[in-house]
């Protein structure tokens, strides 16, 4: 939007400004000292923290405005000032005045010229790094740095994802996707599509609500997001590009607080498959899977029309198999699905870790077989029964018909309350391999041993008390060793860690399908 209060808060001029040293996506609030989603003020060039961590940025600016309740609205006090901020990560302008985000700028050109110098002073403290890193490598404590895996030295590869302001949900979501290697590879290799040309080739995009521009491939950035993550750069890197397209055709993730997780991931999913398929946004980009491509066509699903290498992966077949009580007609119904959301059963809610004593731990094959367990149907969910032509108590029961490439298992944590979402923060344990899927089948005798073995590729966890606060990281599986996601922090870890983590999005591969994979 364009604001009418730029005149009278942005006073700061980059070459006079006091800003905090080191890099700004990484400056401290002067309050609480987080350096997580820091905003510096455009008045004053203080730093604080977003609404959306402790809110010292929102609360600067309502400070500055109590000397106002004390006298008449003179002309003087008209200009309210420190109502601007910057995002220190994304550089986006904020007004809170206005509450909304800011495209417009001074007739100085003040805006730009402080976007430009963070950009700068993110860069050169970017540079501090490599060269610091450089001597480290150089040093001859290399060796502590480096890992021995079978006999041979190899360093760590793994890239971190900027956190662009609570995006932590969307990072966690982006590395196990990018540690699925099928899915990966896919989106990898496909050819690079040029969408800007003219004055907008080459400059970076600040993304705002109200900006317009159609021209958006959610395919191309994620594709462009992968790439970049399999570079091995320590540098973590920025996903501020697909996060703005992110914006533009998924309304529900606008803005800069906490999201929901498997909401983006299924989201994000949904709409690369619209696109592959060439229907969004007016885009041609109809890739559908080649005939020469590694995914068989027995394996592929289709959902909403055509297949792509989206329901190839991750789409399977439910059974929804209804029986009335009264007069014992059985209705049956396929249903394709792209993940499977699993209740943690009751009776172990109240268990949150591994070494409680009070009863068994719940596992990940209590959840599945809540799910395809049978079931008597309630008062709100009496089945319309075709034979009696009322609606009749019955019983329902799932069976998988088929079963993905990649399984991936939602556990049901979030629970509505009469007036909150309230977390289940109960512990599941779960296989990191042979995950045996057989017993679930419609059909388990057409099924070879090898062909329901799953083995743990990613795993999301949800830290904290509720679905609109807390933090998302995320474990994965790469070239045999697990590695800890935490926005631009990437760890190596074990798999006892992995383990006692209190999942939240479980991403299985095929054993078989992996197999098959390495041999090509």
């Amino acid at each position: 939007m364009e604001c009418p209060h730029l005149g009278s808060s942005v006073c700061i001029a980059p070459g006079s400004a006091r800003f905090p040293q080191g890099s700004p996506s990484s400056w401290c609030c002067s309050v609480c000292r987080s350096n997580k989603s820091p905003w510096v003020c455009l008045t004053c060039s203080s730093v604080h923290c977003g609404r959306y961590v402790n809110g010292h940025a929102k609360k600067h600016y309502e400070d500055a405005q109590i000397p106002l309740n004390n006298h008449k609205k003179t002309e003087k006090h008209e200009k309210i000032q420190h109502t601007v901020c910057m995002d220190c990560s994304s550089y986006s302008t904020y007004c809170y005045r206005c509450d909304d985000f800011v495209v417009n700028d001074t007739k100085l050109g003040l805006v730009q010229k402080v976007r430009e110098h963070l950009q700068n002073l993110e860069n050169s403290a970017f540079t501090a790094d490599r060269h610091r890193k450089r001597k480290l490598l150089e040093n001859s404590s290399l060796k502590s740095k480096l890992l021995k895996i079978n006999g041979s030295t190899t360093a760590m590869c793994a890239t971190g994802l900027r956190n662009l302001g609570n995006t932590c949900f969307m990072n966690a979501i982006l590395q196990s996707l990018s540690n699925i290697p099928q899915f990966c590879c896919y989106f990898k290799e496909l050819p690079a599509v040029e969408l800007r040309n003219g004055k907008t080739a080459g400059r970076r995009t600040y993304h705002t609500r109200s900006q317009g521009d159609n021209s958006v491939s959610l395919v191309e950035e994620f594709r462009k997001t992968l790439c970049a993550l399999w570079q091995g750069s320590q540098t973590a890197f920025s996903p501020e590009s697909l996060f703005y397209v992110v914006w533009k055709i998924m309304p529900n993730f606008r803005g800069y607080q906490q999201q929901d997780a498997h909401e983006f991931m299924r989201y994000l999913l949904d709409h690369l498959h619209l696109e592959l398929q060439g229907g969004f946004n007016g885009i041609s980009r109809s890739i559908i899977l080649p005939e020469n491509s590694s995914i068989s066509a027995g394996s592929r699903c289709c959902i909403n029309g055509t297949s792509t290498v989206v329901t190839a992966i991750f789409g399977g077949i439910l059974q929804n198999e209804v029986n009335c009580l009264i007069c014992g007609t059985e209705s049956r119904k396929f249903d394709p699905f792209l993940d499977l959301s699993l209740d943690i059963p009751s009776q172990f809610r109240n268990k949150r870790s591994k070494n409680q004593e009070n009863g068994p731990s719940c596992t990940l094959r209590d959840c599945l077989r809540s799910f395809t367990d049978l079931e008597e149907l309630d008062e709100t969910e009496l089945y319309m029964c075709h034979k009696c032509k009322k609606k009749q108590k019955s019983t329902k029961k799932f069976w998988i018909q088929k079963l993905p490439k990649v399984l991936c298992l939602h556990l049901k944590r979030f629970h509505w309350t009469a007036y909150l979402r309230n977390k289940v923060d109960t512990y599941v344990e779960f296989p990191l391999r042979g995950l045996d899927m057989k017993c679930y089948l419609l059909e388990p005798e057409n099924s070879g041993p090898e062909n329901c073995l799953y083995d743990l590729a990613a795993v999301v966890v949800h830290h904290g008390s509720g679905v609109g606060s807390g933090h998302y990281t995320a474990y994965a599986t790469r070239e045999g060793r697990w590695f800890h996601f935490n926005d631009s922090t990437v760890t190596l870890t074990d798999e006892e860690t992995v383990a006692r983590a209190k999942a939240y999005i479980l991403f299985y591969v095929d054993r078989q399908a992996t197999s098959e994979a390495e041999k090509l």
